[in-house]
């Protein structure tokens, strides 16, 4: 009896720390890892590995940088993609998973411009040339003329630096500063950003932060739906997309239940449509899960210098939300993620798209760490009560049957109710 009391002790101590854990009062890496390791599993079980064939992928990869030369090129050429995305293939909407930060001076105007105030200033064919031509050299008015009244979203990224660093016209706010005073909401907060030129960003309709959320081992699993800065609130590039494809659609908040003085932080956001709302579940973080589809290649990837030499059949693109974005190794813009060591970041604003309209997202409502909570005591405790009491035959069967309930419980919600749902400690409690 003595011997059953001090092992129903040790159960029961095991079950408080594992408790504390599930609580948030304490963290744990190896419990942290396990928990990123079951995500993953989840995901890569109940993926649809099919081709996505609404979103299409303009991709500026190898070919295109052999064909038309390093990046950056100069915004004339994405002038035409532009015309020729547009005014040729009929897209719905076009997404930039780029920042233009800087002037485009590739076209010779500016020594031109020397040129007409210093040896030339008194050369009136040259002066009629140079004012004629003008216009077809100032990039960056081209660029910004032939992306005005059209469907298309700037990308731009956000950062902490101990020393600021602001360039470029961040857009409006998506939340204006105090629009969710007097909720515990702890948004991803930045103090610096990298964003479009002026004209640039003033003739677009949108734009979206590209910033994703890489946890502690280095992969992506979430977005940021929302980020603050100066106390301002900024959507990310694949809601921007979304909400433009919608036709500037209204965005709305939606809170945990506050009646009982609890938690009452941001669970999720709802776009207004026609047909009725599109719900998008936000954690702690105002995170949203990416909803991968599979390994690379689970979008159209259409080089871009095809479309801007039109080899692309009308069917590929008619319709179509487009994000221009980038393969080549050189450009830098891989992740590591659970379905990929070496995934394109694009690819990953893709996949958000794609759960967006297809209401395919995992959400972790607050009220799941309490339910963690309770599954842990209910399941522990009766397993510290009773694995004392049985034969050795019989523990290693009841661990295994509560192993079971757990896991089984978990890609029910998972699978049928979009819940992410936290069992870590729960399995190393067993």
């Amino acid at each position: 009896m003595k011997k059953n009391a001090i092992l129903i002790g040790l159960g029961l101590l095991t079950v408080l720390f594992f408790v504390g854990s599930a609580a948030r009062f304490y963290q744990m890496n190896f419990v942290e890892q396990l928990s990123f390791a079951i995500h993953d599993y989840r995901l890569r079980l109940t993926m649809p590995h099919t081709l996505d064939d609404r979103i299409v992928i303009i991709d500026i990869d190898e070919k295109s940088l052999k064909e038309e030369g390093r990046w950056p090129w100069g915004r004339d050429r994405l002038a035409l993609l532009m015309d020729k995305l547009f005014d040729k293939y009929g897209v719905a909407v076009v997404g930039f998973d780029v920042v233009f930060a800087e002037k485009d001076e590739s076209s010779g105007l500016k020594e031109l411009q020397k040129l007409g105030q210093n040896q030339l200033k008194n050369d009136r064919s040259f002066q009629a040339m140079l004012s004629q031509i003008q216009p077809q050299l100032e990039y960056d008015k081209l660029f910004a003329s032939k992306i005005k009244n059209r469907n298309v979203v700037l990308g731009y990224y956000l950062t902490n630096l101990k020393e600021k660093n602001i360039s470029g016209l961040l857009p409006e706010p998506t939340f204006p500063p105090g629009s969710f005073k007097g909720h515990p909401i702890e948004f991803a907060s930045y103090n610096s950003y990298g964003a479009n030129l002026p004209e640039l960003q003033q003739a677009a309709t949108s734009a979206g932060h590209f910033n994703p959320w890489i946890d502690s081992d280095g992969r992506v699993r979430r977005v940021p739906m929302l980020a603050e800065y100066n106390g301002a609130y900024y959507e990310s590039l694949s809601l921007a997309m979304v909400r433009t494809l919608l036709g500037e659609t209204k965005l709305l908040s939606g809170y945990a239940d506050a009646q009982t003085g609890g938690y009452a932080g941001l669970e999720w956001l709802e776009l207004e449509t026609s047909g009725g709302r599109l719900k998008i579940p936000v954690d702690s973080d105002v995170a949203t899960f990416v909803p991968y589809r599979g390994e690379q290649g689970s979008f159209r990837y259409i080089s871009i210098t095809d479309v801007l030499h039109e080899r692309v059949d009308l069917a590929q693109l008619k319709d179509k939300i487009i994000l221009v974005g980038t393969t080549a190794a050189g450009l830098l813009d891989m992740r590591a993620t659970p379905v990929g060591e070496v995934y394109p970041g694009v690819e990953v604003h893709a996949n958000m798209i794609a759960g967006i309209l297809d209401q395919n997202l995992k959400g972790r409502p607050a009220y799941m760490l309490g339910a963690e909570v309770v599954w842990l005591l209910l399941i522990g405790i009766a397993l510290s009560l009773l694995l004392p009491l049985f034969t050795p035959a019989k523990a290693i069967l009841a661990s295994i049957f509560a192993l079971i309930m757990t896991t089984g419980l978990s890609l029910v919600a998972w699978q049928h109710w979009n819940i992410s749902m936290p069992m870590a400690n729960s399995l190393l409690d067993r």
